[in-house]
């Protein structure tokens, strides 16, 4: 019931949405029938996003689009219907360049499956997912955390979130997608290190050159810190009582 609609207002309140993640062009996943491309002109640098579904092949291995081809990846909704998702998420990642995002909404098992497998509200789930248990109630459960460091050191992972800010645990079982506001879900979000990036202790050069007027800004934050540590010398922290 139009999961990626939900999303749009809350990922419009992180600038990151519009300045990292949305940028560039992208490919969304199992979008129909609420694809991302109808909110495109709500995320500024979002050049096109292409709607991948049915008739575009299978989402797990994605054979016609080549590797390192697109800025970022959305899905919301589809992991749970692939086969292997680990699989899928490895060819997720082939495609995306260097640098580039992918972002993902799976149901998760607790707050949409409520306890129930095989699936009930919707049939077609071949795996629950969970952000982190030592065991699930369902034999078919996959921890995120487990798929994500599954890709190893290709992959920053940037975010993590059990979507349950308009969940209402008092209902009784119940498909709570179906309501206007509810997403019972996990998004993560992940990021394709760039070429050379794995391994390496420090990004930047130790002899990295800075602009002059980036360096006044930098060295004045030094000597702000500075400034503050001599005006309180020898006074302990949190001690003083004197009127204000």
């Amino acid at each position: 019931m139009k999961e990626c609609s939900k999303s749009i207002s809350r990922r419009m309140r992180d600038p990151n949405f519009i300045n990292k993640y949305f940028v560039g062009t992208g490919l969304d996943i199992g979008g129909l029938p609420d694809p991302l491309a109808i909110y495109q002109e709500l995320f500024c640098q979002m050049g096109s996003v292409r709607t991948w579904d049915w008739d575009d092949g299978d989402a797990q291995h994605l054979k016609s689009i080549g590797n390192s081809e697109l800025d970022f990846v959305h899905s919301s909704h589809c992991l749970e219907h692939l086969v292997d998702p680990f699989v899928g998420l490895e060819n997720w990642l082939r495609v995306t360049r260097p640098g580039g995002y992918i972002i993902v909404t799976v149901p998760d098992e607790d707050l949409y499956e409520q306890g129930e497998w095989p699936p009930t509200f919707n049939k077609d789930h071949k795996t629950s997912f969970t952000i982190q248990k030592k065991s699930s109630w369902c034999d078919k459960s996959i921890n995120v955390f487990d798929l994500l460091t599954s890709l190893g050191d290709a992959v920053d992972i940037i975010k993590i979130e059990l979507l349950n800010s308009n969940y209402r645990y008092n209902l009784p079982r119940y498909d709570q997608t179906l309501t206007p506001i509810a997403e019972c879900g996990i998004e993560f979000i992940i990021r394709k290190r760039e070429n050379g990036e794995t391994g390496v202790v420090s990004l930047r050069e130790p002899d990295m050159e800075v602009a002059e007027n980036m360096r006044i800004h930098l060295n004045q934050y030094k000597d702000d810190m500075d400034t503050m540590k001599n005006s309180n010398s020898g006074k302990l922290p949190f001690t003083n009582k004197s009127d204000l």
